[in-house]
């Protein structure tokens, strides 16, 4: 609901700054004094950006070397993800690719000289490619993903899987809509799009041209923002004229037609005005639900009516000093600040204004040109670290960014407890602290009217990051390369390496008796670069054979069982090998057990109970055996590993080596007895490509206890419905699927002590098993 939060508050907003007089406010503005910074790099940086955000099936040039392939069912193929969530808005691409073509049409040659200019234009393309995927003639795709997009937290490259077992289906759902202003946003960026590649790609260009007319034809057509479709929960539109003017704009450029120009002329009269009263509205900024002051830039460069040009004036002056008793406010520390959504999205986006303005409309006014130029530069170098708590706002450029940022692919997260991201280890209970990426180029919310910053992934108006948050900021880049030039940096971006195991083992001992060894472990999937399922998945217990056979007893006679299996009941069940000779041994005496899944792609980086599997393996002989001839001491998989239950399972005491994990033959975790360990490994499988036209299968019934804490009714999972079980069985009343399950403290007791841990673990107070007191 955060968008729905943000527009509420920009209404509030507008409205006070109706009636408020003009904030007394020294805006000092220095001359434009040699960079600091480099902004071929931060532009660079912002590129890497928008190739994070790629969904579908990555293209040869994305460089990111911790995203695969995702969301290859989708209705439109590829796009951009929103933002730190996997939903893809037509709204949102179209609006971004449009200030992205803006910035490369007024300044490729800036561009070309930096040698970014293929980079940009490869990843314009992108949004504008699914932009353009998603026109259907008499409607638009709106919107594709569902409230699962907010609910879950994980990489995109396993969503689908995680989706699929939470809802059956194995295509996301998308909507068809024509509301006006998204219509509209999606023909400006293929009119603007069409302008780019009209010389490098004429066919694509007259693909892009032909969408823009005919998108346009449906937006004018229409006239109206009734059908939004689900993005009405996310970006709620307005007035459309705007989006209608600004989209004339773009036509009327990429084709000298008139007509479009009259039609401009058809909407001005219905442009918003100011509150009580007949002048144009110069307030707020240039943003997805408000393309008025972008608009009346495009239409000064179409027209030169002097009209306009004073109107881009109006707005910059409240900007910057306020014009006509309004004025943005400014943090003490010298930020242009409109709201707490998004600060500083918006104040790069009207310094892209402020910049293009200097160089279009106030080229021959050198002191205008000079304050507004001076003033973009001032606030996008705040955002780099020029503000009074010297953080760069902008992750993986300068010494000091803020620790966390919203976004669940970067943040590499296996356990779904997102919340204890950026917390100290104590704080966070056991669950994953540390991000996975560095996500070069995005740009955060910035901070509050106060300057202060509050640094937690769960305030999402200071830390989320979004594509168009990056838009304005990567035009202004453009038109900053022009003025200050800068040099992208020749080994960006790194090849990241793994900050933690992607597969581990932990085992305990669970009882040692005279005949048996009996093992508790859980074998574990923390991948994220990139995130990864693997079907083909084992792993191997090995031991020595030499005291069995010197008791006159043969390899035959040892036998492997698996007493528990937390996924006995689905596709994932377990089975174990008869013993295997291990050929690296040159005694021949060390054999192994294979433990494989059926299917191991149910082990997964997507949430407290996937990300690992819990079993229970004993290796025995008859009880009948002579005496000694069963002795794990010498076995080479037993060393190192302690007597306990789950609390040492899960402690990172508990992790071996010596129990060896497999993608198919290739080893990915642990050392064998012969010293290999896993080199640079290739995933044998990752997220299923899945045919669309592919009707979904039914789940198979659970069977056995799932093994998962919490899910009394073992449906496989943990909810409301497991608490209610549990009180109406302890009442007498009803009756439960697993007494196994639901004594989370683990003392053999069913009471409401149990009930209690399962709901307070819904809430996060918890985690489960709770240790009995």
């Amino acid at each position: 609901m955060k968008k729905v939060i943000a527009w509420i508050a920009s209404l509030a907003m507008c409205a006070t700054a109706l009636t408020a007089p003009v904030q007394q406010i020294v805006t000092s503005i220095p001359a434009n004094a040699e960079s600091n910074y480099n902004y071929a790099e931060a532009l660079q940086k912002s590129l890497f950006f928008y190739e994070v955000q790629q969904a579908g099936e990555l293209p040869d040039w994305n460089e990111v070397s911790w995203r695969d392939d995702s969301m290859l069912t989708d209705e439109v193929a590829g796009g951009w993800f929103d933002a730190g969530d996997h939903f893809k808005f037509a709204l949102t691409n179209a609006y971004t690719a449009a200030i992205m073509a803006w910035g490369v049409i007024e300044y490729k040659d800036a561009l070309k000289k930096a040698g970014l200019y293929e980079k940009y234009l490869n990843n314009l393309q992108w949004g504008l490619d699914y932009v353009a995927g998603c026109d259907r003639g008499d409607a638009v795709v709106g919107t594709i993903g569902d409230g699962f997009d907010h609910q879950w937290w994980g990489s995109a490259e396993v969503y689908m899987r995680k989706y699929e077992l939470t809802s059956g289906e194995t295509a996301r759902p998308f909507d068809l809509i024509t509301s006006t202003s998204t219509v509209s946003q999606m023909a400006a960026a293929m009119a603007a799009g069409s302008i780019v590649f009209k010389e490098e790609n004429p066919t694509l260009a007259e693909s892009y041209l032909k969408h823009a007319k005919s998108l346009f034809e449906l937006a004018d057509t229409t006239r109206s923002n009734d059908d939004q479709g689900v993005q009405k929960q996310y970006y709620p539109q307005t007035d459309y004229f705007d989006d209608l003017f600004y989209a004339a704009n773009w036509l009327y450029r990429a084709t000298q037609d008139n007509a479009y120009l009259e039609k401009c002329d058809e909407y001005i009269p219905n442009l918003a005005t100011e509150s009580q009263s007949t002048e144009r509205k110069y307030t707020w900024g240039f943003c997805w639900d408000d393309a008025l002051q972008g608009a009346a830039l495009l239409y000064y460069e179409n027209t030169g009516k002097e009209e306009w040009k004073t109107q881009i004036e109006h707005h910059l002056q409240y900007w910057i000093d306020g014009y006509g008793g309004k004025q943005v406010a400014y943090t003490p520390d010298g930020l242009a600040w409109l709201m707490e959504w998004g600060a500083l999205r918006h104040v790069t986006t009207t310094a892209w204004l402020a910049k293009l303005a200097s160089d279009v409309a106030f080229k021959d006014d050198t002191a205008k040109a000079e304050k507004y130029n001076n003033w973009a530069k001032q606030q996008l170098d705040y955002c780099f670290g020029d503000n009074d708590l010297n953080l760069c706002y902008v992750q993986g450029m300068g010494e000091n960014n803020p620790k966390t940022f919203h976004h669940r692919t970067a943040s590499g997260i296996h356990d779904d407890h997102w919340q204890s991201l950026g917390l100290s280890e104590e704080d966070a209970q056991g669950w994953q602290t540390e991000y996975a990426h560095t996500l070069y180029g995005a740009l955060e919310g910035g901070p509050s009217k106060d300057g202060t910053f509050t640094d937690e992934v769960g305030q999402y108006q200071y830390t989320e990051v979004a594509i168009d948050y990056n838009a304005g900021y990567t035009a202004l880049l453009c038109a900053m390369i022009d003025d200050e030039g800068g040099t992208p940096l020749a080994d960006f971006p790194p090849t990241e390496t793994p900050k933690w195991n992607e597969f581990e083992v932990s085992a305990v001992i669970q009882q040692n008796q005279a005949s048996y060894t009996q093992i508790q472990l859980w074998a574990m999937n923390h991948t994220a670069w990139p995130a990864r399922v693997v079907k083909d998945l084992s792993y191997n217990y090995y031991f020595d054979v030499s005291e069995v056979l010197e008791a006159g007893l043969s390899v035959d006679d040892i036998k492997v069982s698996i007493g528990y299996d937390q996924h006995a009941g689905d596709e994932g069940k377990l089975t174990a090998s008869a013993p295997i000779k291990y050929e690296g041994d040159s005694t021949g005496n060390t054999y192994y057990v294979k433990i494989s899944f059926n299917d191991g792609s149910v082990v997964m980086p997507t949430g407290q109970s996937e990300h690992r599997s819990e079993a229970q393996i004993r290796i025995a002989v008859a009880d009948t055996a002579p005496a000694g001839a069963w002795n794990p001491e010498n076995d080479y998989s037993y060393q190192g590993l302690q007597e306990g239950g789950q609390d040492l399972l899960k402690s990172p005491e508990a992790v071996t080596p010596y129990i060896t994990m497999y993608d198919g033959d290739t080893l990915i975790w642990g050392t064998e007895p012969d010293g290999t360990t896993p080199s640079d490994v290739t995933p044998s499988s990752t997220e299923p490509k899945t045919d669309p036209t592919t009707e979904p299968q039914e789940e198979p019934a659970p069977s056995g206890d799932t093994g998962i804490y919490g899910d009394a009714d073992n449906d496989g999972d943990v909810d409301i419905v497991d608490v209610l079980a549990l009180n109406q069985y302890l009442l007498g009343v009803g009756d439960i699927k697993s007494e196994k399950n639901a004594d989370v403290d683990e003392n053999t007791i069913l009471n409401d002590t149990d009930a209690m841990n399962i709901l307070k673990s819904l809430v996060k107070l918890v985690t489960l098993p709770v240790k009995a007191s």
